[in-house]
């Protein structure tokens, strides 16, 4: 049987080099040959970058932030987190929650990210933004504040347990 295959193999190889003889050989050639073998099982989109897709359709949805500014910056401070998410490739919402952690636990990163977010908000609104000093009481009309930020992160971390509590 093993010289039968072996036969079918010969002749396989023969037909092929007979079909090809005078052909300029091509990457559309070898990836006809290989039937598409390169990507089987595999996703044509690097894992990171699902894990940041991923992440960021979670923000989108369930971030209660009317103007949007906060959803912006928040985006890409996970992109900038990169360790973070390399380490929870295979559970996206857990590098979020590693994330908005390590911003609610350091008042100074959420310090910084509130200024960041405040300068957001003037982009779009086209405004001129309040920055909120440490320890200061907010302006009236400051939509970002220390405060309102921390609290919203912390209402993102509840909606990732409600989420996690759900698809168990």
């Amino acid at each position: 049987m093993s010289s039968e295959a072996d036969k079918q193999a010969n002749q396989d190889e023969e037909i092929l080099r007979d079909v090809l003889k005078g052909r300029k050989f091509s990457v559309a050639d070898l990836i006809a040959k290989e039937g598409g073998g390169f990507l089987k099982g595999d996703s044509p989109v690097p894992k990171l970058v699902q894990v940041e897709t991923e992440i960021n359709t979670f923000i989108a949805n369930y971030l209660s932030d009317s103007s949007g500014a906060l959803q912006i910056v928040l985006q890409k401070w996970v992109k900038a987190e990169q360790s973070i998410l390399n380490k929870h490739l295979d559970s996206p919402l857990s590098a979020l929650v590693k994330i908005i952690e390590k911003i609610t636990q350091n008042q100074e990163l959420l310090y910084e990210l509130v200024k960041e977010v405040d300068c957001q908000w003037g982009q779009l609104t086209g405004e001129r933004p309040y920055f909120q000093t440490p320890g200061e009481t907010a302006h009236p009309d400051d939509e970002y504040t220390h405060e309102s930020v921390n609290r919203q992160l912390d209402q993102l971390l509840e909606s990732i347990k409600t989420q996690g509590e759900e698809s168990s």
